[in-house]
């Protein structure tokens, strides 16, 4: 048996698009933010006594179809340890719902460590990613702390995560604004396969968002917070206008969360340093300064009666008692 914790993360330069939908190969290379405030915690126990995996979120017993993803996960681990056991996985988010904040990073970089230790493998850090790349993407990013940078690659060898140097200075915060909490009508997966499969401004995406992981990268390790800003906004609305001339075309954004990409400029305008993004829903995440996040904080919440949480950089995933 094996316990693990895992924290989300949030993209500034994003994912979006496979380029090898089996490996779970990203189309471009992307950088995120471990979050201090939110994580996954995953036991898992490999018991001969079993006749089929086993999988408890949040305390509830999942039936079998919802614990399929799971046991294709654990099947890898399997494969790899050259065992056959069936195991109970044991699964609590601590995560606010329906927040956008990648809950399946987390869960997936817990799953791929309390898996592959209780497995009695020995993974490097290289590794644990490239295994939690195969239950989830952005889980790859959530094996390491603070600021990651997942390589693309050509390959499941070097497709990969790996922590960033950033300069000191930029005491980075995260703050996530929950504009709707309403169920997505197109998921992410499905959403990402249209937009590759039909929207003509995809291939300027990949070139685009390609470059902007290397200029942050550069931004990142001088301390720019500027830089940083514009970087992660430009990539945030590059990603959705992917979406919009996608066949059909459509939009995870609302007119708030637009509203709130506009409050971030007129905040900048008023000498506070915050910039907006969104992933693949409504909800809105403001990377600010420790300077600025109190009171940026309660200016949203004021100006859009919403619901906001704040969080700080991170830790790498680790296994805990």
């Amino acid at each position: 048996m094996s316990k693990a914790r895992a924290h989300t993360n949030i993209a500034l330069i994003k994912y979006w698009g496979k380029a090898d939908q089996a490996l779970i190969l990203p189309a471009t290379s992307s950088i995120s933010m471990t979050l201090a405030a939110f994580y996954t915690d995953t036991a898992v126990t490999f018991d001969a006594a079993l006749t089929a995996d086993t999988f408890t979120l949040d305390g509830k017993l999942q039936a079998p179809q919802a614990a399929a993803r799971v046991t294709q996960f654990l099947d890898l681990v399997r494969q790899r340890a050259g065992i056959a056991t069936f195991a109970r996985v044991q699964s609590d988010n601590h995560v606010p719902t329906a927040a956008g904040l990648a809950s399946s990073a987390s869960a997936f970089a817990a799953l791929a460590l309390a898996a592959s230790n209780a497995a009695g493998l020995e993974l490097t850090p290289t590794e644990l990613s490239r295994l939690a790349r195969r239950g989830s993407g952005s889980a790859s990013r959530s094996i390491f702390g603070n600021m990651v940078i997942w390589h693309r690659g050509t390959d499941d060898g070097s497709s990969f995560a790996e922590p960033l140097p950033i300069n000191l200075k930029l005491d980075l915060r995260m703050i996530a604004v929950v504009v709707d909490d309403m169920p997505k009508s197109i998921g992410s997966r499905v959403g990402m396969q249209r937009t590759v499969a039909t929207s003509p401004y995809f291939p300027a995406w990949v070139t685009a968002n390609e470059a902007a992981a290397s200029a942050m990268q550069q931004a990142l390790t001088d301390g720019d917070m500027a830089t940083v800003g514009a970087l992660t906004e430009r990539s945030a609305m590059m990603m959705h206008a992917s979406t919009m001339a996608a066949n059909p075309p459509f939009t995870y954004l609302q007119p708030v969360s637009l509203a709130l990409f506009d409050y971030a400029a007129e905040l900048r305008a008023n000498g506070f340093q915050v910039y907006a993004t969104a992933d693949a829903g409504p909800n809105v995440k403001l990377l600010t300064t420790a300077r600025d996040a109190d009171r940026v904080l309660q200016q949203v919440q004021g100006k859009f009666n919403v619901k906001a949480v704040m969080s700080g950089p991170g830790p790498a995933a680790r296994i805990i008692d």
